[in-house]
């Protein structure tokens, strides 16, 4: 970053360092660390919007509290990168999410000033309400501060967690950052002055707040007078959903004015807290961004970008995206049936279905963060009759799963569950990872999983799914484009549980399931380099799994590869389990899986991360020709 000009950001070493500052230069640190944030984007792509907006709130956070001895924690992650600039970590910024990097989300082993990880929304209150308990059975006095958004706030566990906090007489701030507005009039110099009032000092009662506040005001202006008594109503938080949970309500405030942040934080420093405080901040998302032009992400999530130009360095090529796949095949499928109903949990524009609403509004809900919600509300849907689609990344369908097991399975409802990011999600890395749905919704009774193995099958299975109304029915599937195959002219309605040949060979074959065909494929065609034909299956269905397939090849062939980008309990366990209880391993059939190893992967590229994991086209040929090696020893050892 030797173009950026930093001299007040670059005497910053650790955050001791920022506390010896006078107050009048923090707001030069805030425009050098928003400058430093936006340079290191640029560098390695990631979540840009989120962090601009709160960077005078992460200077004036770690300015007034003893960080890390005081607890502070970053709702979701987003929003941390300005927090790893300050707290030692700014000559590794440029590693965000590069393999060996920093992570792009908070990380517990990565610093001390990360006290929990997160990667999914919403869990910050409940584990700053976990740490302020344990503080207090310990007899310390350190402060725990929860950053959270109003978009986390949607979600039900953040409810949860203010319902348990409130009731309790336990010290914890929770500012919840309101992103999503203008900063309106109540957000000025008024609104400020009460907020540092009411958090210095205790009244007695609202009368002794406006008679503060009047004195501060000429009585010839009577507007304004009642205008202050009405806001110090507001602000105290008579009328807050906050303080009905039992939360001391704060605000709002401007959180880009630390003129307005500081004082008020250090009051609830200082103060003797008795009891949860919420305090309400409202900043800009993407604020102080540079370039201009259409914004409705607000630059949430950016690829690399040229810092002087603004372009963006998308990848080239022109292959749809298997989101663009599905959601244009959804939309033309809706526009024809008007029980084709779409849902997603806060994510229009990452699973495709901002497209179907702006052809089919009434046929689309964004219930916010509530993936609990999203399952139960699309199994509602479905007991009348329409044909509910859960579009949810697969990372974050794990937090429905208990409603996908009560809600869906046990009454055998047909919600379709449109699965995205299944698979390793590269620079997002683990927190974010679609490998378990095929081991947790395996073993589920009634469920019915189709996984395609290109752009062209999606097409079929979305098609099928639609038609499907025996019961649940999932298609996973991954991010990222397409393998450039031949586009239909129309879709096609799959038999269900049936696998596809691609091709024959002779003592090995090679079942896949999923786009690991692509890399099978290859696999297959440098084995017949060296004179070893494979067959080759495209599975198609996880569940019900192709027991006519299989009973041949065990039948037909000496060795089995299953290849699975999923974690251990998917596809391979049922595959193997129903291989073993039709007694084929009692004959010298033998059978290997290539699956993801039980352990946590790290973000990096995604071709990284298969050739680690042996899912790469060599680690799949080396992992073929073990197996064709070891039925030979098997062979010749039962044969002497």
């Amino acid at each position: 970053m030797s173009d950026l000009q930093t001299p007040l950001l670059d005497k910053i070493k650790s955050v001791e360092d920022l506390r010896q500052l006078p107050e009048s230069m923090l707001r030069q640190l805030a425009d050098e660390l928003r400058d430093e944030t936006i340079s290191a984007v640029s560098q390695t792509g990631g979540h840009l919007g989120a962090g601009l907006g709160v960077v005078e709130l992460t200077v004036a956070l770690h300015y007034v509290f003893n960080t890390p001895d005081d607890r502070l924690l970053w709702d979701v992650g987003h929003q941390a990168y300005p927090h790893k600039i300050l707290t030692g970590r700014r000559d590794k910024i440029t590693s965000l999410r590069q393999q060996g990097g920093l992570s792009g989300f908070t990380k517990r082993s990565e610093s001390e000033f990360d006290p929990f990880g997160a990667g999914h929304s919403s869990t910050s209150i409940s584990a700053g309400f976990g740490m302020a308990v344990a503080r207090d059975l310990k007899q310390l006095r350190n402060h725990v501060i929860a950053v959270i958004g109003d978009g986390a706030m949607s979600a039900g566990m953040a409810y949860e967690a203010l319902n348990n906090a409130g009731a309790s007489e336990t010290d914890m701030i929770v500012i919840l950052n309101d992103n999503d507005m203008s900063i309106a009039q109540p957000v000025g110099a008024l609104s400020a002055y009460l907020s540092e009032l009411i958090t210095s000092r205790p009244y007695h009662s609202i009368r002794d707040l406006v008679k503060e506040v009047a004195s501060r005001f000429p009585t010839e202006i009577g507007e304004a007078a009642k205008k202050a008594k009405n806001l110090a109503r507001e602000i105290t938080g008579n009328q807050s959903l906050f303080s009905k949970l039992g939360f001391f309500h704060i605000g709002p405030i401007d959180g880009h004015d630390l003129g307005h942040l500081l004082p008020i934080l250090k009051n609830l420093r200082d103060r003797d807290i008795t009891g949860p405080v919420l305090v309400h901040v409202v900043t800009e998302k993407g604020k102080g961004h540079p370039f201009s032009g259409p914004n409705i992400e607000k630059y949430h999530a950016v690829p690399k970008f040229d810092i002087i130009t603004g372009e963006q360095k998308k990848p080239t090529g022109n292959l749809p995206s298997y989101t663009s796949v599905f959601a244009d095949t959804l939309t033309n499928l809706a526009l024809k049936d008007k029980k084709i109903t779409a849902i997603t949990a806060a994510m229009p524009s990452g699973t495709g279905l901002d497209k179907m609403a702006n052809s089919c509004p009434d046929q689309v809900f964004d219930v916010g963060i509530a993936e609990q919600h999203a399952v139960t509300f699309a199994a509602g849907m479905a007991t009348e009759g329409m044909k509910p689609f859960c579009a949810i990344y697969s990372t974050f369908l794990q937090r429905g799963y208990d409603q996908l097991i009560h809600d869906v399975c046990l009454q055998n409802l047909p919600v379709r569950f449109a699965i995205d990011r299944a698979g390793l999600v590269g620079a997002d890395g683990a927190t974010h990872a679609g490998i378990y749905d095929l081991a947790y919704l395996s073993c589920l009774p009634n469920m019915t999983i189709m996984c395609p193995s290109d752009e062209a099958e999606l097409v079929h299975m979305t098609a099928t799914a639609a038609m499907f109304d025996d019961g649940p029915i999932a298609l996973r599937y991954p991010r990222g484009t397409g393998t450039g195959v031949v586009m239909p002219e129309s879709p096609q309605i799959l038999p269900i549980g049936k696998a596809k040949i691609v091709q024959t060979g002779e003592e090995l074959a090679i079942v896949s399931i999923g786009t690991m065909l692509s890399t099978c494929k290859e696999a297959a065609e440098l084995m017949a380099h060296k004179g070893v034909y494979c067959t080759l299956v495209d599975a198609r269905f996880a569940k019900p799994i192709d027991t006519d397939m299989l009973d041949s090849l065990c039948k037909t062939h000496a060795a089995l590869l299953i290849v699975e980008e999923g974690s251990a309990g998917g596809f391979a366990a049922q595959v193997t389990h129903y291989i073993i209880n039709a007694g084929y391993l009692d004959s010298n059939l033998k059978i290997r899986t290539a699956i993801l190893p039980d352990k946590i992967i790290d973000h990096a590229e995604r071709e990284s991360q298969l050739k680690g994991v042996g899912l790469d086209v060599f680690g799949i040929m080396q992992q073929a020709e073990n197996l064709i090696s070891a039925q030979s020893d098997f062979s010749s050892s039962a044969n002497s």
